[in-house]
């Protein structure tokens, strides 16, 4: 159910990029508008960032198996960094146009009322989907459908930026165009060093501090938890794995250690949905023990 979930929103991801890229593309050419144009190839990575989503999120559930034993779940992460490096070669090719055109003064462009529709349409779609996206992405904590929705939800105001530019360039400011594509450049790398930085720490196993702090408040309100210590919590895809060492009353039996350590791992879970969590229960040395 949760895989078919999120390949079915991840394959409408990909029949809208492949769409919005099309209609783009050929109305930049027609009309000559850089910000068009800028769109559709911002459209046709965002069509390749939706395919390796797609695949990814088909992996990424699989089961742990002999060669993956903390299962597939990085393969998100991996498909988000990718996105990043794909969204800021975007910005390279948008900046250096813009740039260029604004240098020699050929900003001139051919406005009609296919370059509203196509822009306006984008602009819908890529609410959709973001909305959709990101819906998903929560309640199943997918970090490749999250970077997908952050994604497309840029495409909205980078859309409403170029809406803005052919508004302009309808009145004959044309170089507003270029002026419109140079903003899409500064909110697509904005984003793109948000989800790389995201990526690149669960690639490196960054303990993730919100849910560092969850665990910590956690034990420090169980009663039976003296102290704690050498708390580690990776994450992978939508799963996290949580290790800590806890120290009990020494005079506990191993059927009450037990039970204590079970109780703690099912509050985690309801805590942080998907984890997996290994506790050390160790004797704490300088209680007193009550001897009967």
């Amino acid at each position: 159910m949760i895989k078919n979930e999120k390949k079915r929103v991840a394959l409408l991801s990909v029949l809208a990029a492949i769409f919005l890229t099309g209609f783009k593309m050929i109305i930049g050419i027609l009309t000559g508008s850089l910000g068009i144009l800028s769109e559709a190839l911002h459209s046709t990575l965002d069509l390749i960032a939706a395919v390796i989503t797609f695949f990814s999120v088909s992996i990424s559930d699989k089961p742990a198996d002999k060669e993956h034993n903390y299962g597939h779940g990085k393969v998100e992460n991996f498909s988000a960094l990718i996105e990043t490096l794909l969204l800021l070669i975007t910005c390279i090719w948008i900046i250096y146009e813009a740039v260029n055109r604004l240098v020699t003064g050929e900003t001139e462009i051919k406005v009609n009322i296919w370059s509203y529709i196509v822009v306006i349409t984008a602009i819908i779609i890529d609410v959709t989907r973001s909305r959709a996206l990101s819906k998903v992405a929560k309640k199943h904590n997918s970090q490749a459908l999250e970077a997908d929705a952050l994604h497309f939800s840029t495409d909205v105001w980078s859309s409403s930026v170029v809406l803005l530019g052919l508004i302009c360039a309808n009145f004959g400011f044309f170089f507003a165009d270029s002026i419109a594509a140079l903003f899409v450049a500064i909110l697509v790398v904005s984003v793109s060093l948000k989800l790389g930085k995201k990526s690149i720490d669960v690639l490196l196993d960054t303990a993730p501090q919100e849910k560092v702090h969850m665990v910590e408040v956690l034990l420090s309100a169980t009663p039976e938890v003296i102290s704690y210590h050498d708390l580690k919590i990776r994450s992978a895809g939508a799963n996290t794995f949580i290790k800590v060492n806890v120290h009990l009353q020494p005079d506990l039996s191993l059927k009450q250690v037990h039970e204590i350590c079970d109780n703690i791992e099912i509050e985690i879970g309801n805590l942080i949905k998907r984890s997996e969590v290994y506790i050390h229960a160790e004797p704490e040395e300088n209680v007193q023990v009550n001897v009967q």
